[in-house]
């Protein structure tokens, strides 16, 4: 597998993403290519920082960088040096199978969508995002590619996580929710009650409509809205988390015996740290595009950087978009009999 990482994306870059693609270099038996695209002399020096370089990196000279606070389209188009342009252009020219980048995301979805084109079948690309849960991971999707989607959209929204829960979550039959303001057939606005109608005659493991309160319940193992209502509960639920990280250190300083008990705690605190930790997903995928792109948070550890690398691996080696082209085709066949035999 050949991973093209824009190592010039994110807070911590180039440090985090050379670090974390240096592991993935030593330890990752599927990789047979990783590329750094960046600023060459930076990269050279952070690759000294780590000691000899394993034989698998190497480096991709570019002389651009896209900025978090830059118009993801205007720079995309403006920018055809920056590191983001450069490592989703070896996907498209066949030089990488796929990407992974922690720098702007409007600007990875608009390259990739630009560049790479989607997927036989498939409308819109969607960001699909992977939350814990008490009991297992769910897939969210779309969590902030398209803020306005038709029924169709969601559609095949559900019919992406659907692969991707099955073959890189290992779920064997994934269940389906449909986020709604109620779990009645009728609840919901115009889209949503026509999405809910095609999931319905979909053939897929439909669970019906979902509420906020359900999302971490593991009901289901893939969720779908579109990438408004998706990136609200994104980062409500980032934010969520951090809160309720500050007030349990707050609250276990209040006084020693407090302390002490936090002492004996340790262990459970730890475990529950690493079931919050977003660095453990290491990115999102975006679904439906030709080529395998992973979106990473702006905030990338090492460790992020790593199972982002990971990821895309894994992505490519499911032939996760041969499967999405494939299931696409039999729901859209399924729903085509249902609704010629109910007229």
């Amino acid at each position: 597998m050949r991973v093209a990482v824009d190592a010039m994306g994110g807070d911590f870059a180039p440090g985090a993403l050379v670090e974390g693609s240096v592991r993935a270099a030593r330890e990752l038996k599927t990789l047979s290519k990783l590329i750094l695209v960046g600023d060459e002399t930076r990269l050279k020096a952070e690759l000294a920082r780590h000691g000899a370089t394993p034989p698998l990196i190497s480096i991709h000279h570019c002389s651009e960088v896209i900025e978090m606070g830059e118009s993801p389209a205007t720079a995309v188009r403006r920018k055809k040096d920056s590191s983001i342009n450069r490592a989703i252009d070896l996907v498209k020219e066949g030089q990488a199978d796929a990407i992974f980048s922690a720098g702007s995301t409007g600007a990875q979805v608009a390259s990739s969508q630009l560049k790479l084109r989607t997927l036989d079948g498939i409308q819109r690309p969607a960001i699909a995002t992977v939350f814990p849960s008490p009991t297992k991971p769910f897939v969210l999707l779309d969590a902030g590619a398209n803020t306005d989607c038709t029924p169709e959209m969601l559609l095949q929204f559900a019919v992406m996580g659907m692969v991707y829960s099955r073959e890189i979550l290992k779920v064997p039959n994934p269940r389906v929710g449909l986020m709604s303001i109620g779990e009645e057939d009728a609840k919901g606005n115009a889209t949503t009650k026509e999405t809910f109608t095609l999931l319905s005659r979909s053939g897929l493991n439909f669970a019906g409509n979902i509420e906020g309160h359900d999302l971490f319940e593991g009901e289901v193992d893939v969720v779908v809205c579109d990438g408004f209502v998706g990136n609200v509960v994104l980062k409500t639920s980032e934010s969520v988390a951090h809160a309720v990280s500050v007030w349990l250190k707050q609250e276990f300083k209040a006084n020693l015996i407090r302390i002490f008990g936090a002492i004996c705690l340790v262990g459970a605190l730890k475990s529950l740290k690493r079931k919050l930790d977003p660095s453990q997903y290491g990115g999102a995928p975006l679904l439906g595009v030709r080529g395998v792109s992973i979106i990473g948070h702006g905030s990338s550890n090492a460790t992020a950087v790593f199972n982002g690398i990971r990821t895309s691996a894994e992505a490519v080696k499911q032939d996760i978009n041969h499967l999405i082209v494939d299931e696409v085709k039999k729901v859209q066949a399924r729903i085509s009999a249902e609704t010629s035999s109910a007229s």
